[in-house]
């Protein structure tokens, strides 16, 4: 029987989060989409797994139809929703996914948290960043991403927003994850996420290698062998202090390494699954 997915906002932290959930009987696996994203990033996989699991999809923080408070948008902040979640839906513990700024906040769950988080997945996120925390206030932050605050905003229409993203962002996956977070206004087509968060999440970012050996659960890192976001040094720091690890590649460089083959990724899942706890 198909797996259907199930749409909801729930109370967490004095937010509310959209969410996908399978509703399923299982164990739980909670997945955190990458910067600019949202939850539907996930649907195959829950469809993939929501016959054995409890697949759970949030649309985090400052992003798609959550809410998007005036915060710093800090890892710690979005591991806390994302125990949150799981202590408003009454799971115990879950199998953790997180892609690009997720994995991050995945890693700071895990570490933090670490009775809720049996086992984690860590995709093609880099621990490097800045030593020091910005200490400037997040109402100082400007309203502006860095990176889409000089598109055309908001597009006239849809058609328009098309051409323009797929000449921005190519024809790949990158181009189906923005589209993802259009939405049409009276105004124009624009972005579901907040500007300020997105820009408040990079400003206040650090270096996170520190992390990684307080993750005491298995861990599956993924990264995309050609990629930009995991160089060698990169990699091998990151196997190295993560203590009971699987370490695989996606053999090309696209970053939505969930995405660019399915099949194989979805293999690494499984390993990940399989280990003992």
């Amino acid at each position: 029987m198909p797996v259907s997915i199930f749409r909801k906002k729930v109370a967490v932290n004095e937010i509310e989060l959209f969410v996908l959930d399978t509703q399923t009987q299982g164990p739980a696996i909670l997945c955190l989409h990458g910067r600019w994203g949202r939850g539907e990033t996930w649907a195959d996989l829950m469809r993939r797994y929501g016959d054995r699991y409890r697949v759970i999809a949030p649309d985090q923080r400052g992003h798609g139809l959550s809410g998007k408070p005036l915060s710093r948008y800090t890892a710690e902040e979005m591991a806390a929703d994302a125990i949150g979640l799981l202590d408003a839906l009454g799971i115990e513990s879950c199998v953790l996914v997180g892609h690009s700024m997720g994995a991050q906040n995945a890693a700071y769950a895990a570490a933090l948290y670490p009775r809720r988080i049996r086992k984690v997945a860590l995709l093609d996120k880099t621990p490097a960043g800045p030593a020091v925390r910005l200490d400037t206030p997040p109402e100082q932050i400007p309203d502006l991403d860095p990176l889409t605050g000089s598109w055309p905003l908001p597009f006239t229409d849809r058609a328009q927003a098309r051409r323009f993203m797929r000449e921005e962002l190519g024809s790949g996956h990158g181009f189906d994850y923005f589209m993802n977070s259009l939405v049409e206004t009276p105004e124009g087509y624009r972005m579901m996420f907040s500007g300020r968060a997105m820009a408040a999440n990079i400003a206040y970012n650090v270096d996170w290698y520190g992390i990684l050996p307080q993750i005491a659960c298995p861990a599956l890192l993924v990264r995309a062998r050609t990629g930009e976001s995991m160089p060698d040094d990169v990699w091998e720091k990151a196997q190295s202090l993560l203590g009971d690890c699987i370490s695989r590649e996606m053999p090309d460089s696209d970053h939505n390494v969930h995405l660019s083959d399915p099949e194989k990724f979805y293999g690494f899942v499984d390993e990940l699954l399989e280990l003992e706890e």
